[in-house]
């Protein structure tokens, strides 16, 4: 992927080091831009009444956008795209956010195990005034799994921190039967859909 004339960088909005990687397996330089100490992002995840997966994943996503392109111009850094993303999993429409704790990772898994669920991640690109947005559905196919495996798998403290209590890339990987989608999307950066995006702002792929 070579670049663009304008840009020779991306900003990653984004704590993940996943996203990084897999934003360097597209040959994407990059430069984070994190939230402060003092934002409160994981306010942003919160789930409105009613709201459906695929709306929620979209609407944090735009918001984790904005915010950052707001930290971008507070900062006063030099001009370059704006990357950002969001990962939800999904059984029917309940959404399966990143686990409270121990035991709401055990229930989370214990609710996942034998099932089919989805796993979306919405990005959006900013490129000046413009946006970019484009989102990926994947399905994923657990085994069924015991509650002995499930509590191994928690006290390894994988699941911290990673929506639905699993992380694709680890240990859950010997509880999946079938995947049905993007692997790199259930990872947490779905490569086609962020080289498509990418290459409106302008990087040649």
């Amino acid at each position: 992927m070579s670049r663009s004339p304008d840009f020779n960088f991306i900003y990653l909005a984004s704590q993940s080091p996943r996203r990084a990687q897999l934003l360097e397996q597209l040959g994407i330089a990059h430069r984070l831009l994190l939230a402060a100490p003092h934002e409160d992002a994981e306010a942003l995840e919160a789930v409105c009444p009613g709201e459906s997966p695929t709306a929620y994943v979209q609407r944090v996503t735009a918001l984790k956008l904005d915010a950052a392109v707001a930290r971008l111009e507070r900062m006063g850094l030099p001009e370059a795209p704006v990357l950002c993303a969001d990962t939800t999993v999904a059984l029917g429409r309940s959404i399966f956010g990143k686990p409270g704790d121990a035991r709401d990772a055990a229930r989370m898994l214990a609710l996942l195990s034998g099932r089919t669920h989805r796993v979306m991640t919405a990005i959006a690109l900013q490129v000046g005034r413009r946006r970019h947005a484009a989102l990926n559905v994947s399905h994923v196919r657990f085994a069924a799994v015991s509650k002995a495996r499930i509590a191994a798998y928690v006290a390894t403290g994988e699941p911290v921190g990673k929506a639905g209590a699993y992380a694709i890339q680890g240990r859950a990987a010997a509880f999946i039967e079938h995947i049905s989608g993007s692997h790199s999307g259930i990872m947490g950066l779905p490569m086609f859909e962020t080289a498509e995006l990418l290459r409106r702002a302008g990087f040649a792929t």
